[in-house]
């Protein structure tokens, strides 16, 4: 798998980056090598939205293309939520 980390009004760091690796290794063993999976992470800069934390997520299968969107207050949270319906979404692709 082939993982390409941004950030969108944040610099994304050595902690972050390596988190979010090790949280996408469950969807690593689902994926082919070559899949390429982008995932952007944001600061909303809105003070009324509370989950200002945004993780997004595209992964390139062959013949698919899944997308997911997560929000929370904290970054570590919405990169977990993100990687668990990036999961389930495989899984359920697979399954049909």
């Amino acid at each position: 798998m082939q993982l390409h980390v941004k950030g969108r009004n944040l610099e994304v760091n050595d902690s972050i980056r390596s988190y979010v690796e090790r949280k996408l290794q469950k969807l690593d063993r689902r994926v082919h090598d070559l899949t390429e999976v982008e995932i952007e992470l944001a600061v909303e800069k809105n003070p009324s939205i509370a989950d200002s934390q945004v993780a997004e997520a595209t992964v390139h299968l062959k013949g698919h293309t899944l997308r997911a969107r997560e929000t929370a207050r904290d970054m570590k949270a919405a990169i977990d939520e993100l990687s668990d319906k990036l999961v389930r979404q495989v899984r359920d692709l697979h399954d049909k």
